[in-house]
């Protein structure tokens, strides 16, 4: 189980929509590479991008709904930072840019921090410096959001929440990607679910 504010997530009921161990070599079976470099290396989808911009790669089917993506993630020593992921997404062939998604990140906004962010706008953006990270380890990491409460666990442990009041149409923009943002970074065993959840009655039971 996953809780966040109000809700529980059952992670074991949410309906396996994709799966990806990263065994094939052509990286392009399943993905499109939009900017930066990317392939596979042992089980490892790998990316490299040594520009101060986003290296793009995403998926080609489409996985609409409130979706969760759970997968293991690492640096590639001597990189430190940026592990990107995006969900409820699409790629905006005008601007060769990602256009609207929810993006979530590891050790990023230049100063380590975890944070998720709306884009293309960037107005909507919630980041904190307290998860230590430590370039080089493997992550757990789970992230994704119901109808606009976007959420991201790292081994197990809920990071950061916020609740976006103009949810994205995730009907409409239904890709999911990673991105190395200036950064070298390996992914490994994803998985893509349709999130099961429950409310939950929250409420303080008196202490005096």
């Amino acid at each position: 189980m996953l809780k966040i504010i109000r809700k529980r997530i059952d992670v074991e009921r949410s309906p396996l929509l994709a799966e990806d161990h990263f065994q094939s070599d052509d990286v392009n079976e399943r993905w499109t590479v939009c900017s930066g470099e990317w392939w596979i290396e042992d089980g490892w989808l790998t990316g490299k991008n040594p520009d101060n911009a986003p290296g793009m790669i995403i998926s080609k089917d489409d996985y609409p709904g409130n979706v969760l993506l759970d997968f293991e993630a690492r640096t590639v020593l001597p990189c430190t930072h940026d592990i990107d992921v995006m969900w409820n997404g699409c790629w905006d062939a005008n601007t060769n840019e990602r256009g609207v998604a929810y993006v979530a990140g590891v050790a990023g906004w230049w100063d380590g921090k975890v944070g998720i962010e709306k884009s293309p706008e960037y107005k909507m953006t919630a980041c904190t410096p307290i998860f230590d990270f430590t370039p080089g380890n493997t992550y757990r990491v789970q992230c994704g959001s119901i109808d606009g409460h976007c959420f991201i666990f790292i081994d197990e442990k809920l990071v950061l929440e916020i609740t976006d009041p103009d949810p994205i149409d995730s009907q409409k923009y239904a890709k999911i990607g990673f991105e190395a943002y200036s950064s070298y970074i390996q992914i490994r065993n994803l998985t893509v679910r349709s999130i099961c959840w429950e409310a939950v009655d929250q409420h303080y039971d008196p202490e005096f």
